[in-house]
Order: C-alpha cells, then sequence, then structure tokens
C-alpha cells in the first residue's frame, strides 16, 4: 500500500508538464461561463476537455462557441445522460490520445474551487495523486444539511476500512492524476459507471503503488442549477464498493496487479 500524505498550498512545480482539464457537464450552462475562465486564467496553456451529456439547457453549445477563440478547448458531446464514471472514463482515453502528463477531474457546478489547481500540482511532485480533500485540516463543506455529511463520511469510512488505504476524502472527485499510474493501473478492469467509480479508480491506481497525497478545499454546495445527485445511483454506487471492498478483503483481486510497461 502506497502512504498517503497532506500537501500543503503553493506554486505548482509542474508548468512545463502537458496538463488536461476534464470537467463532465449536464446542464451546467449557468456554471461553465464563470468557469472556464477562472480555470484558463490559473492554467493558460493547459487542454480543457468538456464531456457534455446533450445538456437540454444547451451547456453544449456554450462551450461551442469558447471553442471559436481557444484552440486548447475541447469538447465531446454524447447521445444523452450516460453516467459520471463513464464520462470520466472517456476522459482517461482522452488524456492518453494527448500524450498528457497529468489530468485534473473537478466538478462543473463551481463547487470545487479552480484556485486549488495549483497546490493539487504542487503535490504532484511527490505524489502519482492529489485530491482535493474535504476531510483533512483546512478543508471542510459549506451548505450540505447534515444528513449529507454523515452519508459522505460514512463511506469514507467504509472506505478506508475494506481497501486499507488511509486516504480522508476517497469519495472527492476533484483530483490530479500522473498519467503513468493511470497507464499501469488496471482501467480495463473497472466495473463502475456512477459515483463508486471515484473510489474504484483510486483502488486500482493503490494496488499499481500510487502515492496519494491530499490537499484541503472547501466544496461550496452549487448556487446555480440542479443538483445532479441521484440516490438510485447511490445507492448502486454503495452496493458496488461493497462488493468490491469483499473481493479485496477476501484476496480475490489477482487480477488487478498492474500493468507492466
Amino acid at each position: 500500500m502506497a502512504p498517503t500524505s497532506i500537501i500543503p498550498s503553493g506554486n505548482p512545480s509542474t508548468l512545463s508538464h502537458k496538463i488536461l482539464v476534464a470537467l463532465a457537464t449536464y446542464n451546467e450552462r449557468e456554471n461553465i461561463g464563470r468557469l472556464y475562465p477562472a480555470i484558463r486564467a490559473i492554467l493558460p496553456n493547459a487542454d480543457i476537455l468538456v464531456i457534455d451529456d446533450n445538456s437540454p439547457d444547451g451547456t453544449g453549445n456554450i462551450v461551442a462557441t469558447f471553442c471559436q477563440s481557444d484552440p486548447m478547448l475541447h469538447l465531446i458531446r454524447r447521445a444523452g445522460k450516460l453516467g459520471l464514471g463513464t464520462a470520466l472514463f472517456r476522459a482517461i482515453d482522452y488524456a492518453k490520445s494527448i500524450s498528457a502528463n497529468y489530468l485534473i477531474i473537478m466538478d462543473a457546478d463551481l463547487s470545487h474551487p479552480p484556485v486549488a489547481i495549483p497546490s493539487l500540482l504542487s503535490g504532484m511532485a511527490v505524489n502519482d495523486i492529489m485530491i482535493g480533500s474535504r476531510y483533512v485540516p483546512g478543508g471542510g463543506t459549506v451548505g450540505w444539511p447534515m444528513s449529507r455529511r454523515i452519508i459522505s463520511l460514512s463511506v469514507n469510512l467504509l472506505f478506508r476500512g475494506m481497501f486499507r488505504i488511509p486516504v480522508k476524502d476517497a469519495s472527492g472527485s476533484y483530483r490530479c492524476y500522473n498519467m503513468r499510474i493511470l497507464n499501469s493501473a488496471r482501467t480495463d478492469k473497472l466495473i463502475s459507471t456512477g459515483y463508486s467509480f471515484l473510489e474504484e479508480l483510486l483502488y486500482l491506481c493503490d494496488k499499481a503503488g500510487a502515492r496519494i497525497g491530499e490537499t484541503p478545499i472547501v466544496f461550496v454546495e452549487r448556487s446555480s442549477g440542479v443538483s445532479k445527485v441521484n440516490w438510485i445511483e447511490a445507492v448502486r454506487s454503495l452496493i458496488t464498493l461493497v462488493y468490491l471492498g469483499i473481493r479485496c478483503i477476501l484476496g480475490w483481486d489477482e487480477d488487478l496487479k498492474p500493468i507492466k510497461h
């Protein structure tokens, strides 16, 4: 098991590397126009990929307009709402296709502060994955009811207990990956399509020897648009997570050994 660490904020030490920032969108018309320029201001030379699931509110059309003046902004339109996991898997494939060194994934609803990007990148000097963490000192959530906090903390306790990976925020989707670890991890074995994709991918990367760090963020619940939380999918993802955890505890994960290059 690779060690984890907490990385303080600081200036990125990876600006010479090729970076892809990936955003999965569905009805984010009111947010994408603020998020895109905020990311571009911090990473003027990064590639940005928007994977839009045929948003009825025209999010994809807004991004397409931005693309006309930014050749490093890319848009993938999908036929419908196909799930967070499949969108992130598509982002991994795209990062590989452009030979990116680092892949940053973040929510498109402004809940993930772009100002934390330099801290994520700074941590990549000593880690293979950096997590924007709500549950390390300095992190937190704003606008969440107590029930949602309890569920989130319980899922993270379950993850640490079953997989023995000592991260505080395994369910957080604000992350930076070194593509070398994603090329080694058995991503071809992924079975999750929903929220459990995040924990399963972290598990596969840990099996590949990933060094995992966390930097504090304050997660702010969206102020515009409608939350995409789907409780049916949340229950399905919890069942998947428990299944994977039992496999791990019983040692049935020999087929998840990393790919040798």
